[in-house]
């Protein structure tokens, strides 16, 4: 079923022997099929053996993948979206890509900026409207 590496554009490289997967039964509904078919797919991935991988780039696939991550190096994805399971094969593998390349991507630094006068007046009436509303609550001694 994996027949090359898989490369995630444009410097990552996972080895085929670095890849895992298993089939296991899938949950929820699904009649006697489901009781019967290993069709969900469980791919795992250790972080070190992915090549290319810089400093960076590994801690921002950390922080993509938090919730498959198992330890600190190794990463699990499943994928139980078709009824076959080369199909869900397929479908972990394209994840494990998508992943891969969306880690390879640079977040663009913020830029700090300031409010404008006009919407800091704004606030500021605002927040002096409704203290006027919530005095006007207030009971009073004098009246």
């Amino acid at each position: 079923m994996i027949e090359g590496p898989l490369i995630a554009e444009p410097a990552l490289r996972v080895p085929v022997w670095a890849l895992r997967w298993r089939a296991v039964r899938s949950g929820g509904p699904g009649g006697q099929n489901v009781n019967k078919v290993a069709s969900k797919v469980e791919l795992r991935v250790a972080i070190a053996c992915i090549e290319g991988l810089t400093e960076q780039t590994g801690a921002r696939l950390r922080a993509l993948a938090k919730t498959r991550l198992v330890g600190s190096d190794e990463l699990v994805i499943t994928s139980e979206r078709t009824r076959d399971q080369g199909r869900n094969l397929d479908d972990a593998l394209a994840k494990l890509r998508v992943l891969l390349e969306a880690a390879q991507r640079q977040p663009r630094p913020r830029r700090p900026t300031r409010p404008t006068r006009g919407s800091v007046e704004r606030r500021l009436a605002a927040k002096q409207r409704r203290g006027d509303t919530k005095a006007g609550r207030r009971w009073s001694d004098e009246g």
